[in-house]
C-alpha cells in the first residue's frame, strides 16, 4: 500500500498539536505507568525498588536512545527514525503486558526509553526544520501547554485503565496510542529534512557531528540550560512530596491538587513566553527570566531555612519560581538549534542529552541533603544560579550590544 504524500498541518495550532502529541509519548509511557507500581511489585513478586527501577532505566534507554537516533535523523531524514521509533514503542509495550518477571520487564522498559527517545529528540528537529527565530521559541512555548498537562492527565488516565483491567491494560493502552501517533505521522507529517540537506557517512559523521556542535561554546551553554531547568523541575518533583506531605502533612487529596497548581503556572508562563517572544527578543527574555527566578528561589530557601511565612510562604514563593520556568528551556533551545540548523538533529540530540543526564545527576542531591523544602530549594537555586553564571561567562548575553556570532 502507497501512502499520499502528507503536505502537513496547515496551522501553527495543528503543528502544536501534532508535534506535542510526539513530545509527550515518553511523559505518558512514564506518568500513566505511576499508579500501577504497586500491583506491579505485587504481580511479578518484586520488591518496590525493583518496580521502581522500571521508571528510571527508561531514563538511561532515552539519553542512549537520544544521542543515537539525533545523528541518523540527520542522515536519513525524520520521519524513518521517528516510525522506527514508534514501532518500537508499539513492540516494546505489547511485550510488557506478557512479562514473567521484573527483571523482564526493566529490560523492555530500557529499551522502551530507547525508542521513545526518537518521538522527543525528532519532534524537537522537526521545529527546527519548520520554524527558525522567533518562530521556534513560540512553538517551544506551546509545546509546554501539551508537554505541562501530560504529568496532570496521564497518571488519571493511567489509574481509570488499570482499574479496568489492571497494569497490563496500561501497556495495551500505551501500544494503541503508539498506533494512533503512527498513523498521524505517516498521513500528516510530511519529511522535513530534504536529501540535499542530510549528512552523509556512518558513525565517523555521526561523531563529526557531535564534535562540530559540542566545539560551539555558546551552543553548549545554551544546549546545557534546558537541563538545568529541567534539574530544578526534577528537584522540586523528588522532592515535593516529602516536603508537602511529610513535612507539612497535606493529605495525598491535597497534595495532588497542589501538583496540578503548579503545573498548570508552569504551562501558564509558557504561553506568556509565546506572546511577549513576538516583541521581545528570546536572548532577553531567556537572560531576565533567570534573573527573576533566582530571586524568586532565593526568596524560598530563606523562608524554608527560617520558617517565616509557614505553609502559605513557601508554596507562594515556589509557585513563583516554577512559573518562571516556563520562560527559560523554550528560549534557550531555541537558541541553540538556531546555531546548528544544517545539524538540528545531532543539536537536538544533546540538548535532550543534556536534560535527561543532568536532571539526572542533580535531583538525586535533594534526597542527599535531607529531602526537606530546604534541601529542596537549595538544589533548585544551585540549578538557577548555575544557569546565570554560565550565561554570563560563556556567552555575550550580560554584554551591551550582545548578538550572538
Amino acid at each position: 500500500m502507497k501512502f499520499p504524500t502528507p503536505r502537513g498541518p496547515r496551522s501553527t495550532a495543528a503543528w502544536v498539536a501534532l508535534i506535542g502529541s510526539l513530545t509527550a509519548l515518553p511523559a505518558f509511557t512514564t506518568d500513566m505507568y505511576l499508579p500501577s507500581l504497586p500491583d506491579v511489585a505485587r504481580d511479578l513478586g518484586a520488591t518496590e525498588a525493583a518496580a521502581q527501577l522500571t521508571l528510571s532505566v527508561m531514563l538511561v534507554g532515552a539519553a542512549a536512545g537520544t544521542l543515537v537516533i539525533g545523528p541518523l535523523s540527520d542522515r536519513f531524514g525524520r520521519r524513518r527514525p521517528l516510525l522506527l521509533g514508534i514501532a518500537g514503542h508499539v513492540l516494546t509495550s505489547l511485550l510488557a503486558i506478557v512479562v514473567p518477571t521484573i527483571e523482564t520487564l526493566v529490560a523492555l522498559r530500557l529499551v522502551q526509553g530507547f525508542f521513545n527517545a526518537a518521538a522527543s529528540v525528532i519532534a524537537m528537529a522537526v521545529i527546527r526544520d519548520r520554524f527558525e527565530g522567533v518562530a521556534a521559541a513560540q512553538m517551544f512555548s506551546r509545546l509546554m501547554l501539551i508537554i505541562g498537562l501530560s504529568p496532570l492527565l496521564a497518571p488519571t488516565l493511567g489509574s481509570l485503565v488499570a482499574s479496568l483491567g489492571g497494569w497490563h491494560l496500561t501497556f495495551a493502552a500505551l501500544a494503541v496510542m503508539g498506533v494512533g501517533l503512527g498513523a498521524a505521522v505517516v498521513w500528516l507529517l510530511p519529511e522535513t529534512h530534504p536529501r540535499a540537506a542530510r549528512t552523509g557517512g556512518g558513525v565517523k559523521e555521526a561523531l563529526r557531528g557531535y564534535r562540530t556542535v559540542l566545539r560551539d561554546r555558546q551552543f553548549v551553554v545554551l544546549a546545557f540550560i534546558p537541563g538545568l531547568g529541567m534539574a530544578v523541575i526534577m528537584s522540586y518533583v523528588v522532592g515535593s512530596p516529602f516536603v508537602f506531605q511529610e513535612g507539612f502533612g497535606l493529605s495525598s487529596a491535597q497534595f495532588s491538587l497542589l501538583f496540578a497548581v503548579n503545573g498548570i503556572g508552569l504551562v501558564a508562563s509558557a504561553q506568556v513566553n509565546a506572546a511577549l517572544v513576538r516583541r521581545v527578543a528570546p536572548l532577553r527574555l531567556l537572560r531576565t527570566a533567570l534573573v527573576v527566578q533566582l530571586a524568586f528561589v532565593a526568596s524560598l530557601v530563606v523562608l524554608a531555612a527560617t520558617g517565616t511565612g509557614g505553609l502559605l510562604g513557601v508554596l507562594v514563593a515556589l509557585w513563583l519560581t516554577l512559573g518562571m520556568q516556563g520562560f527559560v528551556p523554550a528560549n534557550a533551545s531555541a537558541l541553540a538549534l538556531t546555531r546548528h540548523g544544517e545539524r538540528a538533529g545531532t543539536a537536538s540530540a544533546v540538548i535532550g542529552g543534556f536534560q535527561t543526564g543532568v536532571a539526572g545527576v542533580v535531583s538525586p542531591l535533594v534526597g542527599v541533603l535531607g529531602a526537606g523544602a530546604l534541601a529542596m530549594s537549595s538544589v533548585m537555586a544551585g540549578a538557577i544560579a548555575l544557569a546565570i553564571v554560565l550565561l554570563a561567562l560563556a556567552t555575550p548575553a550580560f554584554r551591551r550590544g550582545h548578538t550572538f556570532g
